[in-house]
Order: structure tokens, then sequence, then C-alpha cells
């Protein structure tokens, strides 16, 4: 019976330094999550007899265990390199259909825009909204839009916050271009629906005032040439400021037809929104000149936010959210079954997946440009080769010495 128990301890110090071995060898292995042999004793007992007076036969490895701790995160600078810093596994789907999951975010794109795996694995996630709202919770391959490039958008609203001097008490005389109506001004350019940019201008002119109740202070808005600037409806646009210098009209702001280059186009139709401006006595200044047309773009790059939201970034300055990477957690992540590749699959025993949305309920949050470590302590792991040595190097003088008194039984005479 002592061979059996040393070769039982063999057995198990030979499967446990199989364990260290694979923890040592993936130390820098992307996402890795090291294992630790668990052992249980052997007994011998008879049947009907309380209690047992008999030696152990040995031991047995129960199961090797996975250990989910979190892995330093390293910075690594790449886009599509994306750790995640907390509970939560990737979502794959495999090259044969099948679904798989990994905290190996060192994510690569295909030919078509698709985020993949080295393997080839699909990574998983939402559709989004443009401005990265999910519009599903059913995971889909995640493809950038790295095809035709994005439309052009017409401008709709020009939002212009500015002050004019009030200490200008001049009222402009059309006839003498007296003081220029060039004086107090301001430019932007504007896109029609084709993207064709289209240079617009504001140059804001003193009128005469209104005597009231209540007295107001009056400005007009002409064109590049001097001429006023109408609305859709015919009629001058004058903003009109009280004795504190906030603009109390138009209190519904104007609409303006822009002429197109192309007479394919139509005229650009926009909102002049000027319910930021002011009269205060200080020198004109622009604060703000903004508008909300563009023109056609190509994908140039991206980004991935803490939440999961992958924004696409185009030549013509826009950004557009163009999905989101989709977690999922088990109850039971010990019940996982290892694949290989850094992947696991669900088990029974795990559980089946809840899925998420980084940064949300208990699921961590996306870091990207980053990768998370193995969570090997590569000092531990040689101390535990040192002890899983020796214990190795004990059962086998337990044979030995068995060895040994077998062979002096035998000698006897």
């Amino acid at each position: 019976m002592a061979f059996q128990t040393g070769l039982s301890g063999l057995n198990a110090s030979s499967k446990n330094l199989d364990v260290i071995g694979n923890n040592i060898a993936n130390a820098n292995t992307t996402g890795f999550k090291n294992s630790r042999a668990e052992f249980s004793d052997l007994v011998a007992s008879s049947i009907g007899v309380g209690g047992s007076n008999n030696a152990g036969l040995g031991v047995a490895v129960d199961t090797v265990a996975q250990q989910f701790t979190q892995g330093n995160i390293t910075i690594t600078g790449n886009t599509l390199d994306v750790a995640i810093n907390g509970a939560g596994f990737y979502q794959l789907q495999m090259p044969d259909g099948t679904v798989a999951y990994t905290r190996a975010g060192n994510f690569k794109m295909d030919n078509s825009g698709t985020i993949v795996t080295n393997s080839g694995a699909k990574v998983l996630g939402y559709p989004t909204t443009t401005t990265g709202v999910p519009t599903s919770t059913t995971a889909a391959p995640l493809v950038l839009p790295t095809g035709a490039p994005i439309p052009a958008q017409a401008t709709t609203t020009v939002t212009a916050e500015f002050n004019l001097d009030a200490s200008a008490t001049t009222v402009y005389n059309a006839v003498t271009d007296t003081p220029p109506y060039t004086t107090y001004g301001t430019a932007l350019t504007v896109y029609d629906s084709q993207g064709a940019a289209v240079p617009f201008t504001m140059n804001f002119t003193r009128a005469a005032g209104t005597a009231g109740p209540p007295a107001l202070d009056n400005w007009q808005v002409r064109d590049s040439t001097g001429a006023l600037l109408l609305d859709t409806g015919g009629n001058p646009i004058t903003l009109s400021f009280d004795a504190t210098g906030n603009l109390v009209a138009p209190v519904t702001m104007p609409q303006v037809s822009i002429a197109t280059p192309s007479a394919t186009t139509p005229n650009i139709t926009t909102t002049l929104d000027f319910s930021g401006a002011t009269q205060f006595a200080a020198n004109f200044g622009v604060t703000n000149l903004t508008q909300d047309g563009y023109t056609a773009g190509s994908f140039v790059g991206m980004s991935i936010a803490e939440s999961g939201v992958i924004t696409a970034r185009y030549s013509n300055g826009q950004t557009q959210a163009s999905g989101m990477l989709a977690l999922a957690d088990f109850r039971n992540v010990q019940g996982l079954a290892p694949i290989g590749g850094n992947n696991w699959v669900e088990t029974y025993a795990s559980g089946q997946p809840l899925m998420g949305q980084p940064g949300q309920g208990k699921f961590g949050v996306t870091r990207a440009g980053a990768l998370e470590d193995s969570n090997v302590d590569l000092t531990g792991e040689l101390v535990n080769m040192m002890t899983a040595q020796r214990a190795y190097q004990a059962n086998a003088q337990t044979i030995k010495t068995q060895d040994q008194v077998l062979q002096t039984l035998v000698n006897l005479r």
C-alpha cells in the first residue's frame, strides 16, 4: 500500500508542477488567469465499521481552480487595445459560429472594418445611434465605417454670440456708408446639401431707436455687399436691446435663405440663433460662432470611451458613435472552461452569461490604449515550484524507503 500512496503523491506533485509551469509560461500572456492545483486525501474504510483506523491511501488532485483576479493594466497607446478594469468578459463570435469569452483586449481590424481578435474571432457589441445610445440589446459583430464616406449635411442653424458696442450711437447712413457697414461684422462657412462650402457674412449697423415704452436700441443685419439681410418672409432682420443690454427681439429666431454656387442644389435655409447677443458699453466681440453643416468625410480614426462607446472620426472633423462594446459576466466565473487562445466558454457550472454595458452595475469600465496583463505572480510561482519539487522528492523517498524494507524482508534467512 505504501507504494501506491507514494505513487499518488508523485502523480499529484507532477500535476501541480504542470499547473505551475503553465502559469509561468503565460506570465506575459495578455488577459491570462492563473490556476492552482487543489488536493484532497484518499482514505480507506471498512463497510459497517464506525470510524477508521486505516492509514490514508494517498492524495488526489481534486480540481485545478482558475483565479480570476484583476491583472495589472499596461498602457500601450494602441487604439484597438482595450482593457477591462473590473468585472466582465468580451463576447466573441468564433470562426465556427460558437460564442466564447475573453479578457484579452488586443483587438485588430480586418479588411472589412470588423473588429476581430488575433485568432479571427469577431468582437460582439451593441449597435448605437450616432450619439452613442444603444438601439438594441442583442449583441452583433462590431464593424467600423471604413467604407463609403459619411454624406454631407446642409447647414440648418447658425449660432452667433456677440456684443454690440452700446457707445456706438451714430445711426448708419446707407447713402454715405457712414460709419462703414463693415465696422461690426463676422463671417463663417456654411454648407449646402452636397457639402459645398459657401461663405456667409453678417454685418451689424446701428438703426434708429424705438421711443417705447420701453425704449429700445436697434441694430440691423447686412450681408457682405451691405444690403439688408432679409428673412424668408422678406423682412429685414432687426435686433432690439432693452435698457439692460439684453436682446428682446426677435423673440423667434429668423430664418434666411443663402444662395448656393450650384444650380442643382437648393438654397441653404438656415436659422440664425442670436439669442446670446448683447449690447453693452464694451468693444464689439464675437464669443461664439458655429454652424451644424459639414461636407462629406472619410473614416480617419477611432476612439473608445470608458463606457465602451466606439467613436469614429472623419476627415471633415465630424465624430459619430459606431457601436458599443458588450460585456458578459457569470454567476460562477470559475466554472468557465478554457479552450485556449485566451478564450473561455460557458458551462453548466458557470451558468448563462449576464450581458451588460461597461461601467453599468457590476461591470467594469473599458480602458482604451491599454491591456490587462497576466495575473501571474512570477515570484510566488517560483516559490510554489520549489515547494512542489520538494514534495515530489519526498514522495519518491517514501517509495525508495518501502523498497528498502521489502528488500530487507526478502533477504531474511
